[in-house]
């Protein structure tokens, strides 16, 4: 029973990296094609959402297999929730790259003033966005909780560019009225790339779930607190050495 049960959580682990893999490229793809407002770029993202929305059922169904057939306890059970809910945030994501790259399909503006583009840096929260993703894969393969909790850290930089687009936009719309509704829709790309953020976040809350079974959801600490917890636990369990 011990051997089947690691076989079914080895290709479990394997569809989530495969999804995990296909959800990247979805937003990278979906980020392009903003940025150039490449319309076959995005329809290809539209195309493959639902691969995305396929995957998710497959390991939905898996896992559930998994929970019947074998009833897993301890650490097998803390990888199987965990993988249950990363799949959940994964096709979460999906949407979000599907979102961004409608806003490129349906765009009116033949190009973006790249002065704009610039100021609201939205280049740089993309690349934030894939490299949070990329962390959190990591930190999975290498069952490093150092690399998951370093992802909450970078979460803050997307809230900061999401909270200063709004205002940057207003302006320009202000300046430039006939590009109103263009701009207006760009609030709602800066959003999913935010919310993104909080999907990967709560992907490397389940990746410490399972690595250290500390759930973090909720407690509304940050990787610093929780570091620090870690080390007062540390110090208090280490005798004091005579010197």
């Amino acid at each position: 029973m011990v051997k089947f049960i690691e076989s079914e959580l080895v290709l479990l682990k394997k569809e989530i990296d495969e999804m995990w893999t296909l959800v990247y490229n979805q937003l990278d793809r979906a980020g392009e094609a903003v940025l150039t407002l490449d319309r076959e770029l995005a329809q290809q993202v539209l195309v493959r959402e639902r691969r995305v929305n396929a995957f998710e059922l497959k390991i939905d169904s898996d896992v559930e297999d998994i929970i019947a057939l074998y009833n897993p306890v301890a650490i097998d059970l803390r990888f199987v929730l965990a993988m249950l809910k990363i799949n959940t945030n994964l096709e979460r994501l999906g949407d979000f790259a599907e979102g961004i790259a409608r806003f490129a399909i349906h765009c009116t503006e033949p190009a973006f003033d790249a002065e704009l583009i610039k100021k609201l840096r939205l280049e740089e929260m993309i690349a934030e966005v894939l490299s949070m993703l990329e962390l959190a894969k990591t930190a999975l393969k290498e069952e490093s909780q150092e690399q998951a909790t370093t992802v909450f850290a970078k979460d803050n930089l997307l809230d900061e560019i999401n909270a200063n687009a709004t205002s940057i936009l207003a302006d320009y719309m202000n300046r430039h009225p006939e590009s109103a509704l263009s701009c207006l829709n760009l609030v709602s790309v800066f959003r999913k790339l935010e919310r993104s953020g909080d999907h990967i976040t709560n992907i490397a809350e389940e990746i410490v779930f399972f690595i250290d079974a500390k759930v973090l959801k909720h407690s509304g600490r940050t990787d610093e607190h929780y570091l620090n917890d870690k080390l007062s636990l540390i110090h208090i369990s280490e005798p004091t050495r005579p010197y």
